[in-house]
């Protein structure tokens, strides 16, 4: 009995030293080796810089003529046309781009028998000789309304514009060729050179009576010319309804021998297309293409 006892005591006590489970190793916190994210990323640098604006091109000498032949067959000859009130310079539609409604709408009005002495200083239907030149020049020259116009007397004017740095004056007895777009003063009247033919005749521009038209200058003799021709075929086929009414194109000589000229610089209307080396013809066809 005693030894059973002994027996289960020695259980007893070897069940209690039992070993303790051991506890897993603790982990060390893991430490992070890169910068956190942002939340929002910074914004992305442009890799090319902005572009500029182009620069507008500079006008030339074909977009003298083009603009000159805007008012053509549709405004009429008005004394003091393109001045102001005042009488001393540019008035408002000389100093404003574009082609007023009003001349073609006066002009529309009109009858074969039109005289401009019944319409002086009506300024605002028409232009006369200086007037339409000042308008053409400031439509080609500026961009935006009411800037300083280039309106002066016919007879002086290509010398003022030479005197504003334009281009050089070439008076009248140094006159050999005619050049397109010479810009020509002679005694109270001015106009602006087309081209030249192969007989020396001039085709023109200017605002004359009846109104805005091309003109050629006459043979020396006072004899129909190739510019004389060229001027009354090209208003057929372009403004028939003018040449019905108006069909007198032809211009004396003397517009060549005294006449002054106001010669463009390059500077101020540079001739990219080559006009100053084209006949009269080839001209007409730059600015009436066909298509």
């Amino acid at each position: 009995m005693k030894k059973l006892l002994c027996v289960l005591l020695t259980l007893l006590l070897c069940t209690g030293c039992a070993a303790p489970t051991k506890k897993p190793p603790e982990t060390s916190p893991t430490i992070q080796t890169t910068a956190p994210t942002e939340a929002t990323s910074a914004p992305t640098e442009p890799t090319t810089a902005p572009t500029e604006p182009a620069e507008p091109e500079p006008p030339t000498l074909l977009d003298l003529l083009t603009t000159a032949i805007r008012p053509v067959g549709s405004t009429m000859y008005i004394w003091g046309g393109g001045w102001n009130e005042e009488d001393t310079g540019a008035g408002i539609e000389a100093t404003t781009l574009g082609l007023p409604r009003r001349w073609a709408n006066f002009a529309r009005q009109q009858f074969p028998d039109y005289d401009y002495k019944n319409t002086r200083y009506q300024i605002h239907d028409g232009l006369d000789c200086s007037g339409y030149l000042g308008w053409a020049v400031y439509n080609t020259l500026e961009t935006e309304d009411g800037r300083p116009g280039y309106v002066y007397k016919a007879t002086h004017m290509a010398r003022i514009l030479a005197e504003l740095g334009l281009g050089d004056y070439i008076p009248a007895k140094s006159m050999d060729r005619w050049l397109p777009g010479d810009l020509m003063s002679m005694e109270g009247h001015c106009w602006l050179v087309v081209g030249q033919c192969a007989d020396g005749s001039v085709l023109l521009l200017h605002a004359s009576p009846p109104g805005v038209i091309f003109s050629g200058t006459k043979r020396p003799d006072g004899s129909p010319s190739d510019a004389t021709r060229l001027a009354s075929e090209i208003m057929a086929e372009h403004f028939p309804q003018w040449h019905a009414s108006y069909p007198d194109y032809a211009r004396s000589h003397e517009y060549l021998t005294k006449s002054s000229a106001l010669r463009w610089n390059d500077a101020t209307l540079p001739d990219p297309h080559g006009l100053r080396s084209m006949t009269a013809q080839e001209i007409l066809a730059l600015l009436f293409p066909t298509t």
